[in-house]
């Protein structure tokens, strides 16, 4: 009787024991699983706000070389910048990227590193894509009350050189190639008797030359003949890019710093 009596109490002990298991087993995994939840719900609203609050693409696209008179130069004055935040695109745009110190006229070179890093310490959630070159220049001019007198001698000056400049030239060339024999040559031929002087060759010569230059270089004041830019304006724009690559490859081998603060 003793020995069955102590399997029932071991019996009920033993089941005491598994339920008590199952409990404490029951416990230990649903706080576990509350765990997980939280922390499920913790990363998915993260990632949620960061995806709404984070992250601002801002596309700067830089001018080469800009011209100002003022010291404060700001990210709107050398470059175009847009965001599809409004705020974001206007708070980047005053952005001020340099201060110049000095009161003379100087061109300085930066790079579009120098613009992501003022535009990142001005909003970490920015990201900058650059569209334009990757080194501009800036070119300072203090402001000063414009010289009308100085600027019409200057150019009357240039109109008087160029005018004396390309006579002698297609003087000279006549010259070398004796077009006065050539035009007499064929005015005997045509005619049949020596010219006494000066012929409608020469005349005609002189309009046509005239009128050929004026049509090559394509600048007859608003009647141009087409829209494409003239000689003068192709070659005055590569002599600015020369010029500006030779400024910015100037500066990289110097490497001279200036202060962007």
């Amino acid at each position: 009787m003793k020995s069955g009596k102590y399997k029932w109490i071991i019996g009920i002990l033993a089941a005491a024991a598994i339920l008590l298991g199952v409990f404490a087993w029951y416990a230990v995994w649903g706080s576990q699983r509350q765990r997980i939840r939280e922390r499920g719900s913790d990363g998915l609203y993260s990632k949620m706000s960061g995806g709404m609050n984070m992250t601002h693409t801002v596309y700067v696209k830089l001018d080469e070389i800009t011209e100002l008179t003022h010291k404060d130069i700001l990210l709107k004055d050398v470059a175009q910048v847009y965001c599809r935040d409004q705020n974001i695109q206007n708070k980047c745009s005053v952005c001020r990227i340099m201060t110049v110190r000095s009161d003379e006229a100087h061109r300085y070179v930066m790079s579009a590193l120098d613009v992501t890093k003022k535009l990142e310490a001005l909003d970490p959630g920015i990201e900058v894509e650059h569209m334009g070159k990757t080194d501009f220049i800036i070119a300072y001019k203090p402001a000063a009350p414009p010289a009308y007198g100085r600027q019409w001698c200057k150019t009357a000056c240039i109109c008087l050189i160029s005018f004396f400049g390309a006579a002698f030239a297609i003087m000279t060339f006549n010259n070398d190639v004796s077009v006065t024999s050539v035009f007499h040559e064929i005015y005997r031929l045509v005619m049949g008797y020596e010219a006494a002087g000066f012929t409608v060759l020469e005349a005609s010569y002189c309009v046509g030359l005239s009128l050929g230059i004026m049509v090559f270089f394509n600048h007859i004041s608003a009647g141009k003949v087409n829209t494409d830019p003239t000689p003068l304006e192709v070659e005055m724009r590569l002599y600015e890019e020369n010029i500006s690559k030779t400024l910015i490859d100037n500066a990289q081998r110097k490497e001279k710093k200036i202060d962007i603060s």
